[in-house]
């Protein structure tokens, strides 16, 4: 079997994928534009993918293709329609950055609550050593215990986040974006409802016809004064434009792992807006704990060993 995988820069440097060369003959490339796609396909039976996208004209030019492995669980990538009718099985993997999404979501809530940004520089730029008291109370914040925490999105990591958020204390309740799960175990709401009472809201929903701008000038004006709103899930559920107008118009704080086009465009507008103490937003590295890349390989190598053993 010759396996290619396409952009292996995007599971980090400190994962070894030689594993892979178990399963036959491995060609690895840090990263694959769309003009270099095809030559580095023609002869594969199987490709790994995380964000190359692998459409029709690809498999056109793939006569050999038997397996796409995604190196995710989204497969927008993917022409999934053509490589059915083509008979090419195409394999993501689930599950794997749940813990590290959920840390990363308390990560940054505690980093905008607590204005950590301010009090590191505050030290650090021997404020602190001039000081005639031994501390400093200049950024009040706020316990998470006995607040309302609002969710969007109660899938797998938004039922973590919520057991996590009330074991802080934390009163949860949450949003159904697809107005199907009806969880016992916390009080569903409506979104003007939930965006009204939480102190703290976090997003862990998938983009699609329901949540692309779920969140704009509409209704972030019913914000609470000092809430944070953290965006885990994807970009495009919040719209950037109205948000970057209206951070500056508020108290609010915002913290963002996912935008709607990644990496960040040079002139996005959250780039420019004044109260930038009130935004925090991390390169889309929510998922990317040690531990979850190596599951994530794992479950690569588990569906290429299924196919291997379906097809003797």
């Amino acid at each position: 079997m010759k396996i290619v995988f396409l952009d292996t820069k995007t599971l980090g440097s400190d994962i070894d994928l030689n594993i892979l060369n178990k399963y036959g003959k491995l060609t690895l490339h840090d990263i694959t534009s769309k003009d270099e796609t095809i030559s580095r396909v023609k002869d594969a039976n199987i490709i790994i993918t995380n964000k190359v996208v692998i459409d029709k004209n690809v498999i056109d030019n793939a006569p050999n293709l038997k397996l796409i492995c995604v190196a995710a669980t989204g497969m927008n990538n993917i022409d999934l329609e053509y490589a059915s009718l083509k008979n090419i099985e195409v394999k993501n993997v689930t599950g794997y950055s749940t813990n590290s999404v959920v840390q990363h979501t308390f990560a940054m809530a505690f980093y905008l609550l607590e204005k950590l940004k301010y009090y590191d520089e505050y030290v650090k730029n021997g404020t602190w050593a001039k000081s005639k008291i031994f501390t400093n109370i200049d950024r009040s914040f706020f316990e998470i215990a006995g607040k309302t925490w609002g969710i969007i999105g109660l899938g797998e990591i938004g039922k973590k986040v919520a057991l996590v958020a009330s074991s802080f204390g934390s009163n949860v309740i949450y949003y159904s974006t697809s107005g199907k799960n009806d969880n016992k175990d916390f009080k569903r709401c409506s979104l003007k409802n939930l965006l009204q009472t939480s102190d703290i809201i976090s997003i862990h929903a998938p983009l699609n016809e329901q949540t692309k701008n779920l969140i704009d000038k509409n209704n972030l004006i019913y914000l609470k004064k000092n809430a944070i709103l953290l965006n885990l899930g994807r970009g495009g559920i919040i719209n950037e434009k109205d948000l970057a107008n209206f951070i500056d118009k508020s108290e609010i704080l915002v913290g963002l792992d996912v935008l709607e086009k990644e990496p960040m465009i040079k002139d996005h507008p959250l780039l420019s807006i004044s109260k930038q103490e009130n935004l925090f937003i991390s390169p889309h590295i929510a998922w990317t704990s040690i531990e979850a890349r190596k599951k994530l390989l794992d479950g690569i190598c588990q569906n290429i060993a299924n196919f291997l053993r379906d097809h003797e």
